[in-house]
């Protein structure tokens, strides 16, 4: 598995894929009207919490951690749609699991997502354990029980980047953890795209992988680069034939997280 992975198709009609709608508020648009990718990310993160609550394991289970997402923009969602959600599990192991969510407008929109979580102690707030019963929840939409931890992304140097912006973490932007919650990464991606609008007018994949927690008061970097066709294997050969650009969430020398967008 790889960044050009083939997501997991939907379950239609499965009793275990848990769906809900809602819908598409002001605040989740850009000035266009299309629904942005930090609000999807946010979304997908409300529904996942939607979901753990269905299953009756929100109090024995409460908190999780984000280590990658992707995100699929196949057609946009616009203004004054309804979305209608639909969650199930693609794959667990003990301590965590990746979980597929499908966004669909009700004019045509469309988003796929797919994220890695991982389940946190509260009171040691480590990696734990999922429960026994918990975990048969979860693999009744998935025969995949031996998932491992792979990375997909590798950060970028300083050096011959194309460009460094610097990002100022907000205190609006610290979460449960204290640190900067996973929807503001991709108001970075969001930000970076408003200055190549082209790049969202065909169907594009974005994933991000998160190294290390952002905190308040960090002086946060981002570093991009963008890399042309026939430069593209190291993402997979699948990709060998388009742009990828990739971001890279710095602070000092440290990586905090990478960012990849592309064409699909």
């Amino acid at each position: 598995m790889a960044l050009d992975k083939v997501l997991m198709p939907v379950l239609d009609g499965h009793p275990d894929v848990f769906e809900r709608e809602w819908p598409l508020r002001v605040a989740d648009i850009d000035r266009y009207g299309r629904l942005r990718l930090d609000a999807a990310a946010r979304h997908i993160q409300d529904v996942g919490q939607d979901h753990v609550h269905d299953l009756g394991f929100d109090e024995s289970h409460p908190l999780w951690v984000v280590r990658r997402t992707m995100i699929d923009l196949i057609r946009p969602i616009e203004f004054q749609d309804m979305l209608r959600l639909r969650r199930w599990c693609s794959a667990t192991s003990t301590r965590w699991c990746e979980t597929r969510v499908r966004i669909d407008g009700c004019k045509g929109g469309l988003i796929e997502s797919e994220a890695f979580w991982i389940n946190i102690n509260r009171d040691t707030l480590m990696p734990s354990r999922i429960s026994d019963d918990f975990l048969e929840a979860l693999q009744r939409t998935t025969d995949v029980h031996r998932l491992r931890w792979k990375a997909y992304l590798k950060p970028g140097a300083r050096e011959n980047a194309a460009q460094i912006r610097d990002y100022p973490v907000r205190f609006t932007d610290i979460d449960l953890f204290d640190h900067v919650n996973n929807c503001v990464y991709w108001s970075v991606v969001e930000d970076y795209l408003s200055a190549i609008p082209e790049m969202l007018s065909e169907p594009l994949r974005v994933t991000i992988e998160h190294e290390a927690p952002i905190a308040l008061g960090d002086k946060l970097d981002v570093i991009a680069h963008v890399h042309p066709p026939d430069s593209t294997d190291m993402f997979g050969p699948e990709l060998i034939d388009r742009t990828v650009t990739t971001l890279t969430y710095a602070v000092s020398d440290e990586t905090k997280a990478i960012a990849t967008i592309f064409a699909l």
